[in-house]
């Protein structure tokens, strides 16, 4: 099939978008602009067909800001015996480190600590890092001196501490790599738009900016992430739930500068949780909590941030002050018993006007379910193959013409790769745009123009929340979206 012709204008420019919308027909529209909805936006476009992406809030809104931020294979998912998942994972982990987005998927050691009163022994730790390391095809260290751990981690809690294994995975700024696969969707000639909610289905009908819009489309997936069964139900009233939702919660705290590697905190024989150094803090979590109310009315209270801190201490000494607190909601397979327990497996479903709905998976492996997704539709002949994302290509040839300190280059350099010189293009004429955005953070006022000129931003709070980092410079309250 032919690439469709790129305008360059509706990618950029609402109502030139709104227009499209009404005015033609595409082969694929897709609810929903978290990291998979984009991720099969991505991947059609690359397939040459005529896309149409919307999300009812900011793009990457929801959980997949909201994530632990984590690229990795999944170490306890081997305690579920999720062996298959743990490799398809570290394949896509592999993928995105070395073809897809570099700049924004990084390498970070895992210090595992092993406690006299926790739920492990050093030999069944050892023998889990060899089979994830032999999944992982990669050397890692197994169980390490001491010593030398405090070194990887200085806070590292030393009572009553055995021994520690070490492995490897990676780190993400997930909203901007969602943002970065809308990117991609819409250099093709995608017509994404947030803020517009489809209200409808017999016909297919959006509502944005005051307008319904009717839109015409060949097939329709609905990933809705927490609101998939709300979109189902516009088809089908009587539609059974097809997942179950869980809470995790994030307290981001001081600290981090000078660690090496980041914990992973065993609390039972399932549940584990993170300390990790990111952003130039220190990001504690997660909780799993079932939530069975509708996805808005989840929030965090006193008492999920008092958990994090506490299970955070089992390993880290003084942690700080929380800093931001955040929480998502996980989309999980329908079922009984802990969420904890639950695998991260990926449901498909096929309602009566023929729209296929995706619920559930991993941010690591989003690739992969955005292909099955396009399969579920009927989508023939997709290539598999990793495609480097905006901004991937050309990091070694950076030409930087402004002075900017080395901290700076490279926060822009992990949020936008190559397309910082596309960041900063303005402050050749505007010196003020090279001024911090808030204070105490690396983000710039350049960064905040570029986010709604071309990164569909509407609001402050998706400048400074899911296109930069400038929240974490403001006070502890949840981000607004």
């Amino acid at each position: 099939m032919d690439e469709p012709a790129v305008d360059e204008r509706a990618t950029l420019d609402r109502p030139a978008t709104l227009e499209r919308l009404a005015s033609r027909e595409f082969d694929l529209f897709v609810v929903g602009g978290g990291i998979v909805g984009a991720g099969i936006a991505e991947a059609a476009s690359a397939h040459g067909l005529a896309v149409a992406l919307v999300d009812k809030g900011d793009f990457a809104g929801a959980t997949s800001s909201a994530s632990s931020k984590l690229i990795h294979g999944g170490l306890r998912y081997l305690r579920l015996g999720d062996v298959g998942l743990v490799r398809e994972a570290h394949h896509e982990r592999r993928l995105l480190m070395n073809v897809i987005a570099p700049h924004l998927v990084r390498r970070l050691p895992f210090l595992f600590p092993l406690y006299d009163d926790g739920p492990y022994r050093p030999w069944f730790v050892q023998s889990g890092i060899l089979v994830y390391s032999t999944l992982a095809r990669a050397k890692l260290n197994g169980l390490v001196k001491l010593e030398r751990a405090h070194k990887l981690v200085p806070q590292l809690h030393a009572d009553g501490l055995r021994s520690c294994a070490l492995y490897e995975d990676a780190w993400t700024n997930d909203g901007r790599l969602t943002l970065a696969n809308l990117r991609a969707a819409a250099d093709r000639g995608a017509a994404v738009l947030n803020y517009a909610e489809v209200v409808g289905l017999r016909p297919l009908e959006v509502v944005a900016d005051g307008r319904t819009i009717t839109v015409r489309a060949k097939a329709v997936v609905n990933a809705a992430g927490p609101w998939v069964d709300r979109v189902r139900r516009l088809a089908d009233p009587k539609a059974r739930p097809s997942m179950r939702l869980s809470k995790g919660v994030h307290v981001v705290v001081d600290g981090g500068g000078d660690w090496n590697a980041a914990l992973t905190i065993p609390h039972d024989k399932v549940r584990v949780s993170f300390a990790v150094p990111w952003e130039g803090m220190l990001l504690l979590g997660t909780t799993d909590t079932a939530h069975d109310g509708e996805p808005e009315t989840a929030s965090v209270t006193e008492d999920d941030v008092r958990q994090v801190l506490a299970e955070a201490s089992v390993a880290v000494d003084a942690v700080g002050e929380p800093r931001a607190v955040f929480h998502g909601l996980r989309v999980l397979p329908g079922g009984d018993g802990e969420t904890a327990n639950a695998k991260r497996e990926t449901v498909f479903s096929t309602g009566p006007t023929g729209m296929v709905s995706v619920a559930g998976g991993k941010l690591t492996t989003y690739r992969r379910i955005a292909l099955d997704a396009l399969d579920h539709a009927g989508v023939r002949g997709l290539s598999k193959r990793a495609r480097p994302l905006p901004g991937a290509e050309g990091l070694d040839r950076i030409a930087w013409e402004h002075d900017l300190d080395a901290a700076t280059r490279a926060h822009l350099l992990h949020l936008y790769g190559s397309l910082v010189r596309e960041v900063l293009a303005p402050a050749r004429d505007d010196a003020s745009l090279l001024e911090p955005l808030v204070p105490g953070r690396p983000d710039l006022r350049a960064q905040a123009l570029y986010a709604r000129e071309r990164e569909w931003a509407l609001t402050d709070g998706d400048v400074l929340r899911r296109r930069t980092t400038a929240w974490l410079g403001a006070t502890v309250a949840e981000p607004q979206v």
